[in-house]
């Protein structure tokens, strides 16, 4: 069946993103929506957990959700985050983003270059540091394995929490395509609509962690991504419409 319409369950991207060279070369809509967001867990919750945030001399900030929610908790339990304190960030996007909250040229800043890999490399030698880790409850199991590898003294504490977003305004809506990028996606979308039934919809899923997701709750892939052919989830959809829509 040929391909019309696809919906991304990611919120809209920039106007340089690949998803629009598939809209103009193949002529189809494509709509984004995120079907999940992020929600800050209460002051209370976050004392539950036991870990004081005073106590720490460095901090690793994988995503700038991190990086909101460590100097909201630290704000609303009256923590003035010291200038001497030192941030460890995923990626130069995550340092500078440190901007909206801190002095930038004040503070020891330290930064991979992409993975956490990279940075675990770069918190290895600073060993001597306490490190806090801010995370939601949901976490890439390669994090804490890297981190643990280089054998420095670390906590994770759980700030915000990753959960479904309301679709309810889709009930009604039919795409020839949903593109999903993570297992809580595939959960929201269950969980808004738990008689959903694919039909004639299209699955198209990024990572093997999403996919099994997806298989796991009954679903048929069709497009899958990263591969050697698509190494992007826009190439991989590139190459499916170009397929399924020959002398359209």
């Amino acid at each position: 069946m040929k391909v019309k319409t696809i919906l991304v369950s990611q919120p809209t991207p920039g106007e340089n993103s690949p998803y629009f060279e598939v809209v103009e070369k193949h002529k189809v809509k494509i709509d984004f929506r995120s079907f999940i967001h992020v929600e800050g867990v209460d002051t209370r919750d976050v004392r539950h957990q036991k870990i004081d945030i005073t106590q720490y001399t460095a901090i690793i900030l994988t995503s700038r959700n991190a990086v909101d929610n460590f100097f909201r908790i630290a704000e609303e339990m009256r923590y003035s985050v010291p200038i001497e304190l030192k941030y460890f960030c995923l990626s130069e996007a995550v340092a500078n983003y440190l901007q909206h909250h801190i002095v930038y040229r004040k503070r020891k800043i330290y930064v991979g270059e992409r993975t956490i890999g990279d940075l675990a490399k770069v918190i290895k030698k600073h060993k001597e540091e306490k490190f806090l880790l801010p995370t939601s409850d949901q976490l890439k199991a390669e994090i804490p394995e890297a981190l643990n590898e280089v054998g420095i003294n670390w906590d994770r504490i759980i700030l915000y929490r990753t959960v479904a977003s309301d679709l309810s305004d889709l009930k009604d809506v039919y795409y020839d395509i949903l593109v999903f990028f993570s297992p809580i996606g595939i959960e929201s979308l269950f969980k808004n609509f738990p008689d959903f039934q694919q039909n004639n919809t299209r699955i198209a899923a990024f990572g093997k962690v999403t996919q099994d997701a997806a298989r796991n709750a009954g679903l048929v892939i069709n497009i899958e991504a990263p591969t050697k052919e698509a190494p992007s989830m826009t190439a991989a959809l590139d190459n499916y419409i170009k397929e399924v829509n020959k002398g359209k």
